[in-house]
């Protein structure tokens, strides 16, 4: 069973910056494209970035150029590296793979990690 283990969260100012690491356990990752997902009570998760197996990237608008997707697959981890943080970005963050981009994450839910940006 694949599972993932995110971390790197906290509370930081608007305009500040934070690196989210997840943790991937199972023989599925170098296979899988890896995406970072977020939640905020109320709303649906959404997508915020994506990477291929191969390397490729895709983000939400709202995080297209602020955000950093990459991955470690002799570490068998993703990273977010987060800039410019705006209090809209609050929210929890998790990751999950898929097949490939565009398509629907197929893991269970981690914990998360929070993201708080609030002066």
């Amino acid at each position: 069973q694949v599972q993932f283990v995110e971390s790197g969260g906290g509370l930081v100012q608007p305009g500040g910056s934070l690196r989210l690491s997840c943790a991937v356990s199972g023989t599925i990752f170098r296979l899988s494209a890896m995406g970072w997902y977020r939640q905020v009570p109320g709303k649906q998760r959404e997508l915020v970035a994506i990477i291929s197996s191969g390397g490729m990237t895709n983000y939400a608008d709202s995080v297209k150029g602020r955000f950093t997707i990459s991955r470690d697959n002799a570490k068998n981890t993703v990273y977010l590296q987060m800039n410019s943080l705006k209090p809209e970005d609050t929210a929890v963050y998790y990751c999950n793979a898929a097949v490939s981009i565009g398509t629907a994450p197929f893991g269970s839910w981690g914990q998360g990690t929070q993201v708080t940006v609030s002066s």
